[in-house]
């Protein structure tokens, strides 16, 4: 499989683990900042770096049922959000593929 090697974000605002302070995402990549998570508010971002995607699984959200899969920083392990693969309602198409990060799992980096 060869070595996975971090990517490291240029960017104004980065947002990182909190726990081990690996890159995540560009503050740029946000699409909506009204979510909510496990831990309370959660953003939606367009794409993330330096993630691990765990099985995907249906779960009811507020919003309606969704296929999602919890996303996991690659260097310590710690779930920080979860990816959205499927969503059944029209109007909740547009999370597909789009990821969501929780504010308590970050911290920003630059």
């Amino acid at each position: 499989m060869g070595l996975a090697y971090n990517v490291y974000l240029n960017s104004k605002r980065i947002y990182g683990c909190k726990v081990c302070k690996t890159h995540l995402a560009d503050h740029d990549e946000i699409i909506s900042r009204n979510f909510r998570g496990q831990h309370g508010k959660a953003y939606l971002f367009n794409s993330v770096v330096n993630v691990q995607q765990g099985e995907a699984g249906e779960r009811n959200m507020t919003t309606g049922r969704h296929v999602v899969r919890d996303v996991s920083c690659r260097q310590c392990k710690e779930v920080v959000g979860w990816k959205y693969d499927r969503a059944y309602e029209s109007t909740e198409k547009y999370k597909e593929g789009k990821y969501i990060l929780e504010q308590e799992q970050l911290c920003q980096v630059s």
